[in-house]
Formats: C-alpha cells, structure tokens, sequence
C-alpha cells in the first residue's frame, strides 16, 4: 500500500457511518458489502473537493485497481470535477474499465462535457461499443444527460435501441433513457415504443417508468399502457 493509499483509507474510515454502510450495501447487489467502508455522500464530496487540490491526488488516480468502494466513488467524484475535456476523457480510458457498479457509474457528472458536446459525442460511440456493462451504462446515461433538449437527435436513441446486452444494469439504463426521452421528446420517441424497437422486457420497463413520471401528462399515460406487450 502507498502512502497515498493509506492517507486516503484512514481518511475515508474516519468518516464511516456503520448504519449507513449497512443500509447503501443493500442498494448495490454486485459490491461486495466487506468492500463498503459506509461514508455520506456529502461528506464525499467535500473531500474530493480538497483532496482534488493535493500533490498525491494525481498518484491516487493512477492507483487502479482501489479496493473499497468509496475509493472509486472518490476517483469518480475527482475525474467529475476536471475542467480539461481531454485529460476528463484520458482518465474516464483509464477508471471505467473498472468501475462496477451503478452507484459509481452514476455519479460521475464531468463538467468538462458542458462545452464539448461534439467531442463527447465521439467518445459516447466509443464507450457504447464497450464489452464493459459500466461503461456502455455510462455512455448511455451521457446521451441522456446531455442531448434529450437543444442538442437532440433522433439518431440517438436509435443507436441506444441497438444495444444488445443481457445485463441487467445495462436494460434499465437503456429503459432509463427512453422513459426519460418521452419527457423531453414524447413525438420522436413515441414510434420507437409503438414499434416495439426494445426487447419486450425492457419496452415494458420504459412503459413503467414513464406512467410512473410526472412529466408526462395523463393522457399519454394511458396510450403508453395500451402498448404493454403481455
């Protein structure tokens, strides 16, 4: 173990809540709960925010694989908060290849993609041709995050319909993503959904999670749920 490591650790236990720790373990069915450590996100935030400021943190994020969850968590939060598109993608290359879970996959919100949505678009094709479940997850959710309003295309989720996985963080992504398109897009997006263009498990999902919505009006609440596939 590094200092690094060891400084991170200690710091990371100082913070630990063992009730918490008990109730976040069960939200995450694929990470091992030992690996769990137990810190508020909050309180997460706030020290990647001054560890991001260190000497050693550009030695923590070359210290691949970490062990405990909050670890990655932290890399996750450090990587969010860099403001230069090429080195946000550089170390994205080199952490989510390793990233495996949701909770991780979902926190990271790089602020570098803000003003580089033509690039990022780029790397989101990269990212969903992945044999990594995280990392088409993640692409996924970057299609939603960034272009369901002005930048949309319908395009898009015509490529995120052609995702073929059988994970299952993957399918609820990808229902995710369409429930969440029907907000924004509901006439462009409806034809993939009376099409049954996504197998019928996931089709159902999205139909779920959209009458479950309160951006969608009641009116389409109750012609989606005549698309249910049985």
């Amino acid at each position: 173990m590094t200092d690094t490591e060891k400084y991170v650790r200690e710091k990371l236990f100082s913070m630990q809540d063992l009730k918490y720790k008990e109730f976040h373990s069960k939200l995450m069915p694929t990470v091992d709960s030992d690996l769990v450590i137990g810190v508020r996100t909050p309180e997460l935030r706030k020290f990647a925010k001054e560890f991001s400021k260190a000497e050693m943190a550009g030695e923590f994020l070359k210290t691949l694989p970490h062990k405990y969850y909050e670890e990655n968590n932290l890399h996750a939060f450090m990587i969010s908060s860099m403001k230069d598109f090429d080195k946000t993608v550089e170390k994205l290359k080199e952490f989510l290849p390793y990233v495996d879970n949701w909770a991780t996959c979902d926190m990271m919100r790089p602020v570098a993609f803000k003003k580089h949505r033509k690039e990022l678009l780029c790397e989101i094709e990269r990212w969903m041709k992945s044999d990594k479940a995280y990392t088409v997850r993640f692409a996924i959710e970057m299609l939603m995050v960034h272009f369901l309003e002005e930048n949309f295309d319908v395009s898009y989720p015509q490529k995120v319909s052609e995702v073929k996985s059988d994970e299952y963080y993957v399918k609820m992504m990808v229902a995710w993503y369409f429930a969440t398109a029907l907000a924004f897009q509901y006439e462009k997006i409806l034809p993939f959904i009376e099409n049954k263009t996504l197998d019928p498990w996931t089709h159902n999902k999205v139909i779920q999670k959209t009458v479950e919505s309160y951006r969608i009006i009641p009116e389409q609440k109750e012609y989606l749920k005549k698309l249910k596939i049985k």
